[in-house]
């Protein structure tokens, strides 16, 4: 019998319960969580454009980690200490399965035009390597966004242990490894006796004050830090839950925090702010940088580098939150069945081709439709926002859930818990409404239609879509009962 064959009365559940509890005992270690949370969180691709505040840069990442990255990581360990599932438990259990799922579509819809923008920079970058005019075909940016995702699906279908293998892999290699040589020449280019292109006196800590402008660019740095809670989802895939997830999560907010800074402190101290092009991106930070030490032919080779990492970002975004919504699926028959299959690593293949194909649209339309980038830029502003409904409802059920179920076996607390969830709840509603301030991308157009789009596509795809599934939801739909639905998680 398949893990599909399960009947409605749950006859058959011990046989569907071995069958699918096998894949959990590919345990990884928190080591490797901590190195897929960092890899879906942090890359060099921020330093460039964070390179240009100098000292400041510091300022602008550590006040939203204070109150975002630092709410979201604490929280979420003690929930994931407290309850497997990942967030659509989280919120289930704290307010409704209805809130539930809810959240984990929200988490998934934001991937829907995720991957798209993440593997057009890996095109651009490749083209940087082999041949830089590649870079404006967007025949080329299609052929490398299909071939990446679908490369990427089948990994991802050979279970969770070989994506944390390659998600730790790719962040050493694209990752850490660039920023530590960037940070060893940085301090050679001082030892030498170099004065700092950028001042790092006392009176530059701050960034200069320029009213909403300023607002918009803290408020934004929040979200350099989503996607802490996504793997959660592999809680159970640790052999000590409750002890090694914190240790994991505490392990990648210290990563994260020196992925973003440090490189971009580096990159301000050799070039010129005016010299960094931010429409360029990091291979031409990194080449400016390198040519200072004429080592200009390493360039490619950190491009390779930095592809090696967004592929390995993007492994753990597609292994966290569809895993998340096949198990609200199966428990409560909130998809039609086929999506809901498994292979035979007790993996959601049939959801991640579901996917694959809304990306391989998006991926033609760039090789097709030459406007396509503005209206691609709206639509990563929605699922960005949609995305914030997610820690809006973590943050409530974390509160409720201390205050209901205050006896509740939990590895790890979080010290000053209702304080946490109330910074992060004000930091998730300032970016949300940050969010409708329309960017210079918008090109001018009119307010009330930016407003108009952005609020319509958050209502679409933030509530309208879930909703739908809600109400069309059969009883027969339901493929597994919970206790089944334990076993695969």
């Amino acid at each position: 019998m398949s893990a599909m064959d399960v009947p409605a009365d749950g006859v058959g559940k011990p046989a569907v319960a071995a069958q699918v509890r096998a894949p959990a005992l590919n345990y990884i270690s928190w080591i490797a969580l901590a190195m897929m949370t960092t890899s879906s969180v942090a890359s060099l691709r921020a330093a460039p454009s964070m390179a240009v505040y100098g000292l400041a840069c510091v300022f602008l990442y550590l006040l939203p980690a204070l109150v975002f990255l630092l709410p979201t990581s604490l929280v979420s360990a003690e929930l994931a200490s407290g309850w497997k599932g990942g967030v659509y438990n989280w919120v289930s259990q704290g307010l409704s399965p209805k809130m539930g799922f809810l959240a984990v579509w929200c988490q998934f819809a934001m991937t829907i035009f995720y991957y798209p923008s993440l593997l057009a920079y890996v095109a651009s970058t490749l083209a940087y390597v082999f041949n830089p005019k590649l870079a404006s075909s967007g025949l080329w940016t299609a052929l490398v966004i299909m071939v990446c995702f679908w490369t990427g699906v089948w990994v991802s279908s050979q279970g969770t242990k070989s994506v944390a293998g390659l998600a730790s892999a790719g962040l050493i290699i694209g990752t850490l490894v660039p920023g530590a040589i960037l940070l060893v020449l940085g301090a050679i280019f001082l030892g030498q006796g170099n004065t700092s292109a950028a001042p790092m006196d006392a009176a530059h800590l701050l960034p200069a004050w320029t009213g909403i402008a300023s607002l918009v660019l803290i408020v934004n740095n929040f979200l350099s830090y989503s996607g802490m809670e996504m793997n959660a989802v592999h809680v159970s895939s640790l052999k000590n839950p409750a002890k090694e997830f914190p240790r994991a999560m505490f392990l990648a907010m210290g990563l994260v925090l020196a992925i973003f800074i440090l490189p971009a402190l580096v990159i301000s101290w050799v070039v010129p702010s005016q010299e960094i092009s931010l429409t360029s991106g990091v291979m031409q930070a990194f080449d400016a940088v390198f040519s200072q030490f004429n080592l200009n032919w390493m360039t490619p080779i950190l491009g390779i580098m930095l592809v090696v990492a967004s592929l390995g970002g993007m492994l753990t975004w597609l292994a966290g939150p569809s895993k998340g919504l096949l198990l609200v699926s199966r428990e409560n028959g909130y998809l039609p069945p086929f999506l809901q299959k498994l292979n035979k690593h007790g993996i959601q293949q049939n959801i991640l081709v579901a996917q694959g194909a809304v990306t391989t649209v998006i991926a033609l339309l760039y090789a097709f439709i030459p406007d396509v980038s503005s209206a691609y830029w709206i639509l990563s502003v929605i699922t960005t926002q949609v995305y914030l409904i997610v820690y809006l409802l973590m943050f409530v059920s974390a509160v409720k859930l201390r205050r209901t179920k205050p006896d509740h076996p939990r590895g790890f607390r979080a010290p000053a818990l209702v304080l946490l969830c109330v910074v992060g709840f004000v930091a998730s509603i300032a970016a949300l409404l940050i969010g409708f301030v329309p960017s210079s991308q918008f090109g001018g157009g009119s307010t009330i239609t930016y407003v108009a789009i952005v609020g319509g596509g958050l209502l679409i795809v933030g509530l309208l879509i879930p909703f739908l599934f809600y109400t069309m939801r059969k009883p027969s739909w339901k493929t597994a009962d919970p206790a089944t639905t334990q076993a695969i998680e």
